[in-house]
């Protein structure tokens, strides 16, 4: 390696007394919402996302849906792509203060974050967001110099796009089916064809995650993410590419160092976000469980449309009222725990998957598809609590966590130390 000429500035991982405590906090936050969220697909077919859920559902499990995805469905995802712009904004920033450019550092970042997020899809758990967080975070490179007025507009563009596209998917089909009765016919064959698919390949997915070992059950992981995931992934991009920029924005604006300046700005969105992030995401829950993802209907149309805009909202909301909370006196030490499982949120991350893959996979305790959503939710203040508890022990001995301490060593191409 050629030498480094001691005048040259040289990037290194934030210390941890420069840390914002706030930003900490929300990464806890939102760790506990992923596990909420992803819990349902730790132990049942991903493709039941697609699908209505089954009448045949007890009603406390019916219950334990309609909380998942009034408070968490897509809120959480929101706010770890918005923690994702955040701390772009405060890299660049850091980056600038030392005279240094952020580059082929940030490069390297990512690309040490994809071969993470790959590991973690393909060999751990297949609901892996690394990925597309990796891919997309080269995408912000390109607006490192915008303006904060322009993130504001690319973010509303990119949540409107999903908007479009299926409002326009929808009145064709609409549209479609009202041009004669062949064409009504035609269309339900092959919507219910692919609803067959998916009901096959749930079936398939059970059997195998609950029943197999590791190299059947990695083979299914396979299957499951080129023939249904990737599809997720995709429409998914603009939201996250939205949240990323409105982090962004957030960090352009410096709103959480200097929290104590913009209190009314929190207040008014913690009012506003929740009053829309409530009243969308209850639409959304109402009306969705009886819906087939796979058929475009005016029904579906309103409940997604609910989403798209209450979800960033709510999550607004989530992120105003942590914020004002511990702003105040006495709730830093209240919230502490969170702070501590957001300074290792990789490590928390992949830890959930380990965790929970173990107790529901073939080659652990074999309990996919063997226990309702409820149990799930008590499943997930177990594992959240476990991992509290080591982060909060872990924090006072260690600067990092293990996967965040491969992350910077590579990505800075020296070992970090990891004791504090």
């Amino acid at each position: 390696m050629t030498a480094i000429s001691m005048a040259k500035p040289i990037l290194a991982p934030v210390r941890a007394e420069a840390r914002i405590e706030t930003v900490d906090v929300l990464r806890g936050f939102a760790l506990l919402g992923i596990l909420v969220v992803n819990i349902a697909i730790f132990g049942h077919p991903a493709q039941i996302l697609a699908l209505p859920l089954d009448a045949a559902t007890p009603v406390v499990d019916r219950v334990a849906d309609w909380l998942i995805r009034f408070l968490a469905e897509a809120k959480f995802y929101s706010l770890f792509s918005f923690l994702f712009g955040l701390g772009f904004a405060l890299q660049l920033r850091r980056a600038e203060a030392q005279g240094a450019g952020i580059g082929w550092v940030y490069v390297r970042r990512l690309i040490v974050l994809l071969g993470i997020g790959l590991i973690h899809a393909f060999l751990i758990w297949m609901g892996d967001v690394l990925t597309l967080y990796a891919l997309l975070g080269f995408v912000l490179l390109a607006f490192r110099k915008a303006r904060p007025r322009t993130l504001l507009i690319w973010a509303a563009i990119l949540l409107m796009l999903p908007i479009l596209f299926n409002g326009a998917v929808t009145a064709f089909l609409e549209v479609a089916r009202n041009a004669g009765p062949e064409y009504s016919a035609e269309i339900q064959k092959t919507l219910d064809a692919q609803e067959a698919v998916y009901l096959a390949d749930a079936e398939r997915a059970s059997r195998v995650y609950g029943e197999g070992n590791y190299v059947e059950i990695t083979q299914q992981r396979f299957y499951d993410i080129t023939s249904f995931l990737v599809i997720g992934d995709v429409t998914m991009v603009p939201g996250v590419l939205a949240m990323f920029l409105l982090g962004l924005y957030f960090g352009r604006r410096r709103l959480f160092e200097n929290v104590g300046e913009n209190l009314p700005l929190f207040r008014k969105l913690m009012v506003w976000g929740l009053a829309i992030g409530v009243t969308g995401n209850l639409i959304f829950a109402l009306l969705i469980q009886p819906l087939s993802r796979v058929e475009p209907t005016p029904l579906l149309f309103l409940a997604t449309t609910c989403q798209t805009l209450g979800a960033p909202a709510l999550m607004l909301g989530y992120v105003s009222v942590l914020t004002l909370l511990n702003h105040r006196t006495g709730w830093h030490t209240r919230l502490a725990p969170l702070a501590a499982m957001g300074r290792f949120a990789l490590t928390n991350y992949l830890g959930q998957s380990v965790i929970s893959t173990l107790i529901f996979y073939g080659y652990g305790l074999g309990l996919f598809g063997k226990v309702g959503l409820a149990v799930c939710l008590v499943l997930v203040l177990a594992i959240y609590t476990v991992e509290m508890l080591i982060s909060s022990w872990w924090v006072g001995r260690f600067q990092f966590g293990p996967a965040e301490w491969v992350w910077r060593s590579l990505t800075y191409l020296h070992l970090q130390p990891m004791r504090r």
